[in-house]
């Protein structure tokens, strides 16, 4: 190699065509590979399982409490709204059910166009930095609703922030993906999923009770009042010191985690190696997104075969599939305190009672992950299994008799278990889909399919199917008889995969990629790298198997 190079010359585009040299194989630009691959490359040996459990604990003792107090967060603006329709937001601002079902809406729609944009910036942006932005966004946001006082407010202060939210579970599906193993990111996304809690009821002169709420817990109106800037303070402090919490101590990659030592950032990428899936690569690739030969407006305009990957990827429109019908359900978050209103329960009484179904999602999903992390293969099953009480829930919602408040109570809060099937599935569609550009795009559609669900959720809430709302009830159940199957379609189809590429002869493609480098010397080097930081798809790299 000549010395004229920098160390990110490239003096190969392509990973398709093997080329000998006179001593090595193919080399690439640093472009074309993980960023992982710049501190990995060269390393031989296994890290220590001793030093990589220190590298996990200090990991997540500063990732996970930022996760799980924004996820927490979030959750309490998205609940809000139901909470505040049983004290009173509905009388006060004039909504009529169609408006109240349509401010559920609008947040998943402005969620849903604004998704795929929000991937392509969490690659093109740092991770960390990027979410900061979207998060302090969000908290301007909350804080005008306290001068709404009617529909067309509501409709606008709720589309922004289904513009911002769009970042968080993306960035959190990224973010899992380069700091943790396949197995430690099922135990670990289902801990930042317990976001249940209950409302808290005041009565005072100046402001309703759900305006108290509202300001509180960061969503809803307010009405103009002289104690309105102390109130505003109050309804954006939270998400605002989050904001700034995330600029300067969320890590956007192992790579560059200020809280890891150099070494330690190498053996932090070491770790993971095993996920086949690198850290990340902020170029967007077309072949991952387009399978390019030549020139690339030829095959976007002459050949369907030669689309985006992640498009031909059966299992991306499973997991869409799955990600809408699951959650036509959670359309229950703004209406499940309605229901428990409607069984008898005053207002204090139907707060309090709401705590519960944060209680057993919390442990449902905390048993469901435990499962799912130590029995090896079973997400699918863990996943399937744990719609069954909450079909049971749903029938017997139906036929219980309407004087048996305590039953249908009971039945209420275990239409929640099925929460734990959808949390392993974000855990699992990083884990099973390889390649930065691809698992972006995998990723954008799976949870634009999530806003469709939730979208369309709210509107079969309507005033004829009131009290029994058998209707929406069997709506529910119909996606919740769909949603284990398609997950055990998922596993079968993988499983076959799998042994397909068993089977097959060894694929020796990538297995002598080099990159340049300058080193201590001021000297160019050419480094081996390994295929697990080569950024490959799952589909290009044949070594990669599919965890169940």
């Amino acid at each position: 190699m000549s010395s004229e190079s920098t160390s990110d010359v490239a003096k190969r585009r392509s990973f398709n065509e093997k080329e000998n040299r006179e001593n090595h194989g193919v080399s690439v630009s640093t472009r074309e590979v993980d960023t992982g691959a710049q501190l990995a490359a060269g390393l031989e040996g296994e890290l220590e399982p001793e030093e990589a459990l220190r590298i996990r604990r200090k990991i997540d003792w500063h990732i996970l409490p930022m996760m799980f107090m924004l996820y927490w967060v979030q959750f309490m603006d998205k609940t809000t709204l139901g909470s505040s329709a049983i004290l009173g937001i509905e009388q006060d601002t004039h909504l009529s059910t169609t408006e109240y079902n349509w401010l559920g809406t609008v947040f998943y729609l402005s969620y849903l166009v604004f998704e795929y944009p929000q991937n392509l910036a969490l690659q093109k942006f740092p991770v960390g930095k990027w979410m900061s932005i979207n998060i302090f966004t969000w908290s301007v946001a909350l804080a005008c609703h306290a001068a709404c006082t009617n529909f067309a407010g509501l409709l606008v202060v709720r589309l922004i922030l289904g513009i911002c939210e769009g970042s968080i579970t993306a960035g959190f599906m990224i973010v899992s993906s380069m700091f943790y193993t396949r197995n430690e990111q099922t135990l670990r996304v289902g801990p930042d999923e317990w976001d249940g809690f209950g409302s808290l009821h005041i009565q005072t002169n100046g402001f309703r009770p759900w305006q108290w709420y509202v300001h509180l817990h960061s969503h809803a109106p307010g009405d103009i009042d002289s104690d309105l800037p102390r109130l505003m303070i109050i309804t954006g402090v939270i998400t605002f010191i989050l904001s700034v919490c995330y600029w300067f101590f969320f890590p956007d990659s192992p790579t560059n985690a200020w809280f890891l030592t150099k070494e330690e950032r190498v053996k932090a990428v070491q770790r993971i190696k095993e996920n086949q899936t690198g850290v990340e690569n902020k170029h967007f690739k077309m072949d991952q997104y387009v399978f390019s030969h030549g020139n690339r407006l030829f095959c976007l305009l002459n050949s369907i075969t030669r689309m985006i990957e992640a498009l031909r990827d059966p299992k991306t429109w499973i997991f869409a599939l799955f990600s809408a019908l699951d959650n036509v359900p959670n359309s229950l978050t703004n209406q499940q305190q309605l229901i428990m209103a409607s069984f008898g329960f005053s207002d204090l009484q139907t707060t309090l009672l709401s705590c519960v179904s944060g209680v057993v999602e919390i442990c449902t999903i905390w048993t469901g992950v435990k499962i799912a992390s130590r029995w090896p293969n079973s997400r699918a099953y863990v996943g399937a299994i744990y719609f069954i009480p909450t079909l049971i829930a749903i029938v017997l919602l139906n036929l219980l008799p309407w004087k048996d408040k305590v039953g249908l109570l009971f039945c209420q809060w275990a239409t929640g278990i099925n929460t734990t099937g959808f949390v392993i599935a974000l855990s699992w569609i990083g884990n099973v889909t390889s390649g930065h550009t691809k698992k972006v795009v995998t990723n954008a559609i799976m949870l634009s399919a999530y806003c469709i669900g939730n979208a369309a959720g709210p509107f079969m809430w309507l005033q004829k199917y009131k009290p029994r709302n058998h209707v929406p009830w069997i709506v529910i159940a119909v996606c919740d008889i769909a949603c284990p199957l398609l997950l055990l379609l998922l596993r079968f189809l993988l499983a076959r995969e799998n042994k397909r590429r068993d089977v097959e002869p060894a694929d020796d493609t990538y297995d002598e990629v080099y990159i340049e480098r300058v080193n201590e010397d001021g000297k160019v080097e050419q480094v081996r790298v390994d295929k697990e930081f080569l950024d490959l798809t799952d589909r290009q790299n044949r070594d990669f198997r599919y965890v169940l």
